[in-house]
């Protein structure tokens, strides 16, 4: 199979299934016979069409005849594919998109439609590939970053235009890989020498950009000297500020990063309780913690809008809660396809588990609140809404050792201030 093929089946699934690009395309290339090559040429153009469907729809739209909730959603993303590759992929020849294009409708049974492909995307490249923008600014501005419409609105009503812009350009950039070194397997010292320029130090302690290919093939990986986490993520775990011998609740863990860089920074000791509601998810953290090497973790299935009355007392409590997702755009292009409507139910259930995590937390002990959108009504909208209701938590400065905007109580993470992943983190005290 041919990595174009790949990924028009791949693109067909994302459609059905609605599952997270990252897992399909793993789970695909792993066992496919393709060669590196080949595999890279598969993400790329996988990723790329998730990323610019919208921009690529209105090419599409404007040179088929027929609408495009007509078209077979097979021919649909071949067609993608091939205006995907005339616009993007400098390496390609537009004569080998458009030919390949036609020979993905014989490979995937679609001969029928093999004029129209060629058709459709000889009349764009005759035009020489230029993007048919409309006239309305907003309407241009939502096809040049490949974004809904409503989510732009709402992103421009919240951050204004110039960080709106800086946001969406950034979502549509590869992301950046960042690591975070296992105190409990070895010392920032050996992990450089290990990787040497493979890896990059960030202005955070233990946080890494790596530059590398398949981590699983590397020995210090495997060794459990380091894993895979988004600074934005990294300075999450590290605001809950947990101590040796404390005890920690982190309710929605999976897949255990956030679990791993608390209990670390526990030194083996306390216990981090680390919970999701989907039993192979526990795995995951499971897995995770077992690579790494940590001791100080239990790991089970738990309903975060329960209270287990076992738990109470403890020291400091996360809730990641389940969200939309719109701060990681750049790893999950296709978040940005959810409706407003299924995004609108989001935050009842995200204050529902605020709510049960602040009845753990003892007397002193802190209560935070993240998730990894930038949607205005899912974080400072929960967080006020929860203080209204809550007078007995009061508001504390995120992690004032870093300064900015995390010296406030409330804050969200933007590409532009450390290169990460979009974010938000509140912080609360129980009082007394």
């Amino acid at each position: 199979m041919s990595a174009r093929k790949l990924a028009v089946q791949l693109l067909n699934r994302t459609e059905q299934e609605q599952s997270y690009s990252n897992l399909l395309l793993d789970s695909a290339l792993s066992q496919s016979q393709l060669d590196e090559r080949d595999k890279r040429l598969c993400a790329s153009l996988y990723y790329g069409v998730i990323e610019r469907r919208i921009t690529l729809d209105a090419v599409l739209s404007h040179y088929s005849k027929q609408p495009l909730r007509k078209l077979d959603s097979t021919v649909r993303n071949i067609l993608r594919l091939g205006i995907y590759q005339l616009l993007y992929c400098d390496q390609i020849p537009s004569r080998a998109a458009v030919n390949e294009s036609v020979k993905l409708t014989r490979s995937c049974r679609k001969a029928s439609a093999s004029g129209f492909v060629n058709a459709v995307l000889r009349g764009f490249l005759r035009d020489d590939c230029k993007i048919p923008y409309p006239k309305d600014p907003r309407a241009a501005m939502a096809v040049e970053y490949a974004v809904p419409q409503w989510l732009l609105e709402k992103l421009v009503d919240a951050y204004g235009m110039d960080t709106t812009k800086a946001f969406l350009a950034d979502a549509l950039q590869p992301a950046p890989r960042f690591i975070r070194q296992n105190p409990a397997a070895c010392t920032c010292a050996e992990l450089e020498q290990a990787l040497g320029d493979a890896i990059r130090p960030t202005n955070l302690t233990g946080a890494y950009e790596l530059h590398a290919g398949d981590i699983r093939k590397l020995p210090e990986f495997r060794k459990g000297w380091f894993y895979v986490q988004d600074l934005s993520s990294q300075i999450c775990a590290l605001a809950l500020g947990a101590a040796s011998g404390e005890t920690v609740l982190d309710l929605c863990a999976a897949p255990g990063g956030k679990t791993c860089t608390i209990a670390a920074g526990m030194e083996q000791t306390g216990c981090v309780h680390a919970f999701d509601l989907a039993e192979h998810r526990v795995k995951l953290i499971q897995d995770n913690v077992k690579r790494l090497g940590l001791r100080n973790v239990q790991a089970a299935q738990g309903d975060a809008t329960r209270f287990q009355e076992a738990y109470a007392g403890a020291d400091r409590v996360l809730c990641d809660v389940p969200c939309s997702g719109i701060g990681v755009l750049r790893h999950k292009p296709e978040v940005k396809e959810k409706s407003p409507e299924a995004l609108a139910e989001l935050p009842a259930l995200q204050l529902a588990i605020l709510e049960n995590g602040a009845r753990y937390v003892k007397a002193g002990g802190i209560l935070q609140y993240s998730t990894c959108t930038i949607l205005k009504e899912e974080n400072e909208g929960v967080a006020e809404a929860f203080l209204q209701a809550h007078p007995e938590f009061e508001p504390v400065p995120v992690y004032p050792a870093l300064g900015g905007v995390l010296e406030q109580p409330m804050a969200t993470i933007l590409p532009e201030m450390f290169g990460s992943d979009g974010f938000f983190v509140a912080k609360f005290r129980r009082k007394g």
